[in-house]
Protein backbone atom coordinates (compact mmCIF):
# COMPACT_ATOMS: atom_id res chain seq x y z
CA UNK A 1 0.00 0.00 0.00
CA UNK A 2 2.77 2.38 0.94
CA UNK A 3 4.12 1.45 -2.57
CA UNK A 4 1.23 2.69 -4.46
CA UNK A 5 1.01 5.86 -2.34
CA UNK A 6 3.83 7.16 -3.81
CA UNK A 7 2.90 6.64 -6.99
CA UNK A 8 1.92 10.11 -9.39
CA UNK A 9 -1.55 10.98 -9.27
CA UNK A 10 -2.74 9.44 -13.00
CA UNK A 11 -4.40 12.60 -15.59
CA UNK A 12 -6.34 12.60 -18.74
CA UNK A 13 -4.24 14.25 -21.18
CA UNK A 14 -4.78 15.36 -24.89
CA UNK A 15 -2.83 18.09 -27.23
CA UNK A 16 -5.25 20.40 -28.92
CA UNK A 17 -5.11 23.65 -31.01
CA UNK A 18 -6.94 26.19 -29.74
CA UNK A 19 -8.98 28.53 -31.43
CA UNK A 20 -8.48 32.51 -31.99
CA UNK A 21 -10.78 34.63 -29.92
CA UNK A 22 -12.47 35.96 -32.95
CA UNK A 23 -13.15 32.38 -33.88
CA UNK A 24 -14.53 31.48 -30.82
CA UNK A 25 -16.81 34.53 -30.21
CA UNK A 26 -18.40 33.45 -33.88
CA UNK A 27 -18.92 29.75 -33.16
CA UNK A 28 -21.09 30.88 -29.94
CA UNK A 29 -23.36 33.15 -32.02
CA UNK A 30 -24.00 30.36 -33.66
CA UNK A 31 -24.38 27.78 -31.34
CA UNK A 32 -26.90 29.55 -29.80
CA UNK A 33 -29.74 29.46 -32.59
CA UNK A 34 -27.96 26.86 -34.93
CA UNK A 35 -27.91 24.06 -31.67
CA UNK A 36 -31.34 24.48 -30.38
CA UNK A 37 -32.78 20.74 -30.10
CA UNK A 38 -33.41 20.18 -26.08
CA UNK A 39 -31.53 16.83 -26.66
CA UNK A 40 -28.19 18.72 -27.62
CA UNK A 41 -25.87 20.37 -24.88
CA UNK A 42 -23.64 22.77 -26.52
CA UNK A 43 -19.21 22.60 -25.72
CA UNK A 44 -18.94 25.21 -23.47
CA UNK A 45 -16.66 28.41 -25.18
CA UNK A 46 -13.98 27.67 -23.32
CA UNK A 47 -13.92 23.73 -24.22
CA UNK A 48 -13.85 24.77 -28.13
CA UNK A 49 -10.71 22.94 -29.61
CA UNK A 50 -9.44 20.81 -32.32
CA UNK A 51 -7.73 17.49 -30.44
CA UNK A 52 -4.82 16.68 -32.53
CA UNK A 53 -3.62 13.35 -30.07
CA UNK A 54 -5.90 12.00 -26.80
CA UNK A 55 -3.31 10.51 -24.51
CA UNK A 56 -5.88 9.04 -21.97
CA UNK A 57 -4.47 8.90 -18.65
CA UNK A 58 -0.67 9.43 -17.99
CA UNK A 59 1.21 9.82 -15.08
CA UNK A 60 0.55 13.83 -14.15
CA UNK A 61 4.28 14.01 -12.89
CA UNK A 62 4.94 13.27 -16.56
CA UNK A 63 2.89 16.55 -17.72
CA UNK A 64 5.94 18.47 -18.75
CA UNK A 65 7.77 15.84 -20.13
CA UNK A 66 4.75 15.24 -22.44
CA UNK A 67 4.55 19.02 -23.61
CA UNK A 68 8.06 19.34 -24.34
CA UNK A 69 8.15 16.52 -26.22
CA UNK A 70 4.89 16.92 -28.24
CA UNK A 71 5.87 20.87 -28.79
CA UNK A 72 8.06 20.93 -31.60
CA UNK A 73 10.02 24.26 -32.16
CA UNK A 74 9.30 23.94 -35.78
CA UNK A 75 5.63 23.64 -35.69
CA UNK A 76 3.66 26.40 -37.51
CA UNK A 77 -0.12 27.78 -37.27
CA UNK A 78 -2.09 25.46 -39.96
CA UNK A 79 -4.45 27.22 -42.20
CA UNK A 80 -8.29 25.58 -41.10
CA UNK A 81 -10.79 25.87 -43.19
CA UNK A 82 -14.09 25.00 -41.35
CA UNK A 83 -17.09 22.87 -43.12
CA UNK A 84 -20.65 24.51 -43.66
CA UNK A 85 -22.87 21.57 -42.80
CA UNK A 86 -22.68 19.90 -39.07
CA UNK A 87 -22.67 15.94 -38.78
CA UNK A 88 -23.42 13.78 -36.40
CA UNK A 89 -20.90 11.15 -34.82
CA UNK A 90 -21.35 8.54 -35.70
CA UNK A 91 -23.88 9.15 -38.65
CA UNK A 92 -27.52 8.12 -38.13
CA UNK A 93 -30.68 8.90 -36.34
CA UNK A 94 -28.91 8.88 -33.05
CA UNK A 95 -25.23 10.55 -32.99
CA UNK A 96 -23.74 11.35 -29.91
CA UNK A 97 -22.16 14.78 -31.32
CA UNK A 98 -22.30 17.12 -33.17
CA UNK A 99 -18.98 17.98 -35.13
CA UNK A 100 -17.96 20.61 -37.90
CA UNK A 101 -15.42 18.83 -40.06
CA UNK A 102 -11.99 20.96 -40.81
CA UNK A 103 -10.48 20.84 -44.42
CA UNK A 104 -6.94 21.58 -43.51
CA UNK A 105 -4.10 19.38 -45.22
CA UNK A 106 -1.74 21.59 -42.79
CA UNK A 107 -4.01 20.52 -39.58
CA UNK A 108 -3.22 16.37 -40.28
CA UNK A 109 0.47 17.44 -41.43
CA UNK A 110 0.98 19.04 -38.07
CA UNK A 111 -1.03 16.25 -36.39
CA UNK A 112 1.50 13.64 -37.66
CA UNK A 113 4.46 15.41 -36.24
CA UNK A 114 2.95 16.11 -32.80
CA UNK A 115 1.69 11.46 -33.15
CA UNK A 116 5.14 10.94 -34.19
CA UNK A 117 7.51 12.95 -31.31
CA UNK A 118 4.94 11.26 -28.69
CA UNK A 119 5.33 7.94 -29.84
CA UNK A 120 9.18 8.37 -30.10
CA UNK A 121 8.74 9.64 -26.54
CA UNK A 122 6.96 6.80 -25.29
CA UNK A 123 4.05 8.47 -24.48
CA UNK A 124 1.60 7.23 -27.16
CA UNK A 125 0.25 4.16 -29.35
CA UNK A 126 -1.02 5.76 -32.51
CA UNK A 127 -4.77 4.78 -32.76
CA UNK A 128 -5.55 2.36 -35.93
CA UNK A 129 -8.64 5.02 -36.95
CA UNK A 130 -6.69 7.52 -39.66
CA UNK A 131 -7.23 11.57 -38.01
CA UNK A 132 -10.24 13.60 -38.76
CA UNK A 133 -9.77 16.97 -38.55
CA UNK A 134 -13.14 18.44 -36.30
CA UNK A 135 -14.25 21.00 -33.97
CA UNK A 136 -16.80 19.16 -31.26
CA UNK A 137 -19.38 21.67 -31.40
CA UNK A 138 -22.35 19.82 -28.96
CA UNK A 139 -22.81 16.60 -27.50
CA UNK A 140 -26.32 14.28 -27.35
CA UNK A 141 -27.67 14.26 -23.82
CA UNK A 142 -28.98 10.73 -22.97
CA UNK A 143 -32.56 9.54 -23.67
CA UNK A 144 -33.32 9.21 -20.44
CA UNK A 145 -31.24 9.31 -16.85
CA UNK A 146 -28.97 6.39 -16.74
CA UNK A 147 -29.28 5.30 -19.74
CA UNK A 148 -26.81 5.15 -22.51
CA UNK A 149 -28.86 5.79 -25.97
CA UNK A 150 -28.36 8.85 -27.21
CA UNK A 151 -31.95 10.94 -27.57
CA UNK A 152 -33.62 11.90 -30.61
CA UNK A 153 -31.96 14.77 -32.52
CA UNK A 154 -35.55 16.01 -33.96
CA UNK A 155 -34.58 19.77 -34.98
CA UNK A 156 -31.41 19.36 -37.56
CA UNK A 157 -28.46 21.91 -36.69
CA UNK A 158 -28.54 24.87 -38.99
CA UNK A 159 -24.78 25.34 -41.49
CA UNK A 160 -22.80 27.95 -40.55
CA UNK A 161 -23.58 31.64 -41.66
CA UNK A 162 -21.45 32.20 -45.31
CA UNK A 163 -19.00 34.65 -43.37
CA UNK A 164 -17.51 31.94 -41.02
CA UNK A 165 -16.44 29.52 -44.23
CA UNK A 166 -12.91 31.08 -44.51
CA UNK A 167 -9.29 30.36 -43.49
CA UNK A 168 -8.66 31.17 -40.03
CA UNK A 169 -5.38 29.72 -38.18
CA UNK A 170 -5.39 28.71 -34.66
CA UNK A 171 -2.09 29.66 -33.20
CA UNK A 172 -1.61 27.94 -30.05
CA UNK A 173 -0.99 24.19 -29.10
CA UNK A 174 -2.17 23.06 -25.98
CA UNK A 175 -1.49 20.46 -23.78
CA UNK A 176 -4.89 19.94 -21.51
CA UNK A 177 -5.60 17.75 -18.66
CA UNK A 178 -9.36 16.57 -18.70
CA UNK A 179 -12.05 16.55 -15.71
CA UNK A 180 -14.41 14.81 -16.29
CA UNK A 181 -18.26 16.06 -14.52
CA UNK A 182 -21.36 14.99 -14.50
CA UNK A 183 -22.30 18.41 -16.25
CA UNK A 184 -19.38 17.42 -18.80
CA UNK A 185 -16.16 17.66 -19.05
CA UNK A 186 -13.76 20.57 -18.07
CA UNK A 187 -10.79 21.47 -19.08
CA UNK A 188 -7.91 22.85 -17.45
CA UNK A 189 -4.42 23.92 -19.49
CA UNK A 190 -1.10 22.14 -17.95
CA UNK A 191 1.13 23.79 -20.86
CA UNK A 192 0.95 25.69 -24.04
CA UNK A 193 3.17 26.98 -27.17
CA UNK A 194 2.38 29.69 -29.54
CA UNK A 195 2.57 28.81 -33.32
CA UNK A 196 4.22 31.03 -35.39
CA UNK A 197 2.08 32.55 -39.05
CA UNK A 198 3.20 31.90 -41.74
CA UNK A 199 1.81 34.51 -44.81
CA UNK A 200 0.22 32.87 -47.53
CA UNK A 201 -2.90 33.86 -49.89
CA UNK A 202 -5.00 34.38 -47.57
CA UNK A 203 -3.76 36.63 -45.37
CA UNK A 204 -2.46 38.71 -48.39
Amino acid sequence: MAKERLKSPRARLFVALDLPDDVRAGLVDWQRTALADPALRVVRPEALHMTLVFLGYQSEKDAKAIAKTAFGADSEAPAVELAAEPVGVPRGKRPRLIALAANSDETVALQKQVEERLVEGGFYKPEKRPFWPHLTVARVRPEAPGSRKPALIRTEPHPLPEHMFRFFRPTRLVLFKSHLRRTGAEYESLAELELPTANDETER
